[in-house]
C-alpha cells in the first residue's frame, strides 16, 4: 500500500473524531450567558481534546511524510493508533458531562496514556524500516517529548482521585509541551531533498 492511501484513511477518520466531539456541544436552552455556564466544562474538555487531536494528526502527517515503506505491520499499528483516537470523544464527553469527577478524568488521562503508547509503537515500527544513519531516525534522536508525554499522564491518573485538578493540569502540560513547534522531521526531510538535489 502506498502511504498516500494510509494518510488519507488516517486524515478522513481524525476528522469524523473532531466532528463527533463537536456534535457533542449541545445547544443551551435560552439566549442569556447564564444558560451557558452548565456547558463551561464541557467545552473545556472539548478545548482540551481538540488540541490532542491536532497534535496526534500533525505528528503522524509528519510520521508518514518521512515514511519511505509502508509494511503490514505498519498499517495494524496505525489502526491501533486510531482506535485509542476514536475513543476521545467518549471520554471528551464523559469527563465533561460530569464536570471533571474523580473516575472520567482518570479514564480520560488512560485514553491519552494508550494514544500516546500506540504512537510510539507506530512510529517504532516505522522507524524500523530506515537505516540507522537515515535523517529521519538521527532528527527523532531520543525522542524525550514522546518518553515523558505518557509518564505525566500516569502520574495524572491516580491524582485524578485526589484532586482532579492536578491531574488537568499534568493533561494540559502535556499538551503544551506538543504545542512547542518541533522542526526536527521538517529539517530532516529538508536535507534529505537538497541532498537529492545535489546528486
Amino acid at each position: 500500500m502506498k502511504k498516500g492511501r494510509l494518510e488519507a484513511f488516517s486524515d478522513g477518520v481524525i476528522a469524523i473524531i473532531i466532528t463527533i466531539m463537536v456534535l457533542e456541544l449541545k445547544i443551551p436552552e435560552g439566549g442569556h450567558f447564564e444558560n451557558l455556564k452548565p456547558l463551561l466544562s464541557v467545552f473545556l474538555c472539548y478545548i482540551l481534546s481538540f488540541i490532542n487531536i491536532g497534535i496526534y494528526w500533525n505528528n503522524h502527517h509528519h510520521l508518514l511524510h518521512a515514511t519511505e515503506k509502508v509494511t503490514g505491520s505498519i498499517l495494524w499499528a496505525n489502526m491501533h493508533l486510531l482506535f485509542w483516537l476514536s475513543l476521545m470523544p467518549f471520554v471528551t464527553a464523559w469527563m465533561g458531562e460530569n464536570h471533571f469527577a474523580a473516575l472520567p478524568v482518570a479514564v480520560y488521562g488512560a485514553d491519552l496514556v494508550l494514544c500516546a503508547i500506540a504512537y510510539y509503537i507506530l512510529q517504532t515500527l516505522i522507524l524500523k524500516e530506515h537505516s540507522k544513519n537515515s535523517p529521519f531516525v538521527k532528527a527523532l534522536g531520543k525522542d524525550l517529548k514522546g518518553k515523558i508525554s505518557p509518564i505525566l499522564y500516569l502520574i495524572g491518573i491516580p491524582f485524578a482521585f485526589v484532586n482532579t485538578w492536578i491531574s488537568g493540569i499534568l493533561y494540559i502540560t502535556v499538551a503544551f509541551i506538543w504545542l512547542i513547534p518541533d522542526k526536527r522531521i521538517e529539517r530532516a526531510l529538508s536535507e534529505k531533498g537538497n541532498k537529492a538535489v545535489d546528486k
